[in-house]
């Protein structure tokens, strides 16, 4: 069995799921068995935050350890650079085999970003054209085509697109593992399999559906709000997701939050296949397992759903760390954010003395946080929404439990997430508070070029816009990642490996050494002997 000295990784990544529904976030209705045995042998974060509530931008953030901002992946369409090192090139650099199974949404042509393997596509597309527009003004420009049809719709199926991918993405990894469990390449691992679900559409089976007596299902904590009466980014998001198009009624709340529900229970289940199969290969004790998700789900909170918003529900994320020297069932209070992923890997597979950092990165390492050590660690977060339903960059600061929202055609807003968990008191221009949000203030405007960032926003929206409408006009050729598969080799073929039953000995694991030496006329044609595993 291979079996490196140094540990592997293995995340697992959720798409849409806010860490508000979990019950070791405080949600006991849920069921996800899997994710409560992880976090009772480990570290959940319990303050844990995206850096952009939306797939494309907060996962290059995340990769790379800095904020979106400021490698251009600004929007749903923005291009991941492929001059920026990720967490994937990092651990390659020091002698990690890494893999991706699942989506990452990377825009560009290169759909690697330092993974030496993909074996799967990806869902979402890969060119310009989710690209923000805020010259469009007029009437609120949604690229990506989002409606509430999502929560009219909700309900059961037998099978749809993203339980068909994520079965997918699950069979790759688990094949991944017991690949690597039989092949003689020493080095260790970094497994990213990352998933579509709860994402929306809200449809889920009858197997998971009858986890949840429908009537139990809760209705949101903040009641709708009328259009009318929200804050000025929350009206534009609601006409940009064509909120007026559809009457959602208390059923088709409780409908959609019942399917969300059971979707995460579905997610829960591919965690236990995935953590099923590291039992299964002995790799448990040397893998830190780390389960995130990109970005929250309003969930009819607010009356308001998906994500692309300031509030906790769509920016809150699951962080749930268990691995050797992890300390068990520790909740750590202060705040951390995916921007501290590559930044902490980094410090883990190398005792602290990893590669130095090509750039300045925005994250800082959890590796003492995982050993119940946060000393010295600031409760700061910083966010950033650059898309559609704003006309301007969107900057935000999570600092000792105050929330403070600049965007520059908005009026500000500040809340105190410990008094106001719910965010319904707006403290922003209150005498009383104008000390504080000066402050915050302050620190965004110095964390941020603030009219820079806007020029170079728009300008890059110009140019995606014009490649986009361009490459349209003629033949298309895509980007999207298209896997490999060589089934010259991945089975018994007479040309290289004639001998039937040594192949598949191979192929067996725990391997099991031929009780006899093989004849020689056994080994003519595969040059080796049927006493060596190898890999597919």
């Amino acid at each position: 069995m291979n079996s490196p000295a140094r540990p592997n990784i293995l995340v697992i990544q959720a798409d849409q799921l806010t860490a508000k529904v979990l019950p070791m976030y405080g949600k006991p209705m849920v069921m996800t068995p899997n994710l409560s045995r992880l976090a009772d042998r480990g570290v959940t974060f319990v303050n844990a935050y995206c850096n952009n509530p939306v797939c494309a931008p907060s996962r290059a953030s995340m990769l790379t350890g800095r904020l979106a901002s400021a490698i251009g992946a600004y929007d749903n369409a923005g291009e991941f650079p492929s001059s920026i090192p990720t967490i994937a090139h990092y651990l390659r650099r020091q002698g990690y085999r890494t893999c991706l199974s699942g989506k990452m949404h990377f825009i560009g042509a290169d759909q690697l970003h330092g993974f030496e393997e993909r074996v799967t596509t990806d869902i979402y597309p890969s060119d310009f054209g989710w690209t923000a527009d805020w010259t469009k003004t007029d009437e609120p420009y949604s690229p990506s085509r989002m409606s509430l049809r999502s929560i009219v719709e909700a309900g059961l199926c037998e099978r749809n697109l993203q339980i068909d991918y994520d079965e997918q993405v699950a069979y790759h990894a688990e094949q991944w593992l017991f690949d690597w469990a039989r092949d003689p390449d020493p080095r260790p691992f970094l497994l990213w399999a990352s998933f579509t679900h709860p994402h929306n559409p809200f449809i889920t089976t009858k197997e998971y559906w009858q986890l949840y007596e429908h009537d139990r299902i809760d209705l949101p904590r903040v009641p709708f709000i009328p259009i009318a009466d929200r804050d000025p980014w929350s009206q534009r998001y609601a006409y940009t997701i064509r909120a007026d198009e559809h009457d959602i009624s208390e059923e088709h709340i409780r409908t959609a939050r019942h399917a969300y529900y059971a979707m995460t229970s579905y997610f829960d289940a591919l965690v236990g296949r995935l953590l099923g199969v590291l039992d299964r290969i002995g790799a448990t004790q040397q893998t830190y397992v780390v389960v995130v998700a990109d970005h929250g789900e309003m969930m009819g909170e607010r009356g308001s759903w998906f994500k692309f918003q300031p509030f906790e529900w769509s920016v809150r994320v699951p962080m749930i760390v268990g691995g050797p020297g992890v300390k068990r069932g520790y909740r750590e209070e202060k705040s951390v954010s995916l921007l501290d992923l590559l930044p902490t890997f980094n410090d883990l597979v190398s005792d602290g003395k990893g590669v130095a950092p090509v750039d300045p990165l925005d994250g800082a390492s959890l590796a003492g946080m995982l050993a119940g050590d946060n000393r010295g660690r600031d409760d700061v977060t910083r966010i950033e929404f650059l898309g559609e339903g704003v006309y301007a960059p969107a900057c935000i600061l999570v600092r000792d439990r105050l929330k403070y929202v600049y965007c520059r055609n908005d009026p500000p807003m500040l809340f105190d997430l410990e008094r106001d968990p719910d965010e319904l008191v707006n403290l922003a221009a209150r005498p009383e508070r104008a000390e504080v949000e000066k402050a915050l203030h302050d620190e965004v405007m110095a964390r941020w070029d603030y009219d820079a960032l806007e020029r170079d926003i728009l300008e890059s929206q110009r140019r995606r816009l014009f490649v986009q409408e361009s490459l349209l006009q003629g033949q298309w050729s895509s980007w999207d990642y298209q896997p490999v598969s060589d089934a010259s080799r991945q089975y018994v073929r007479g040309a290289v490996d004639p001998n039937t039953t040594a192949t598949k000995a191979k192929r067996r694991f725990p391997f099991v050494p031929p009780v006899a030496p093989d004849h020689p006329r056994d080994r003519r044609g595969s040059g080796e002997s049927a006493g060596t595993p190898t890999s597919t």
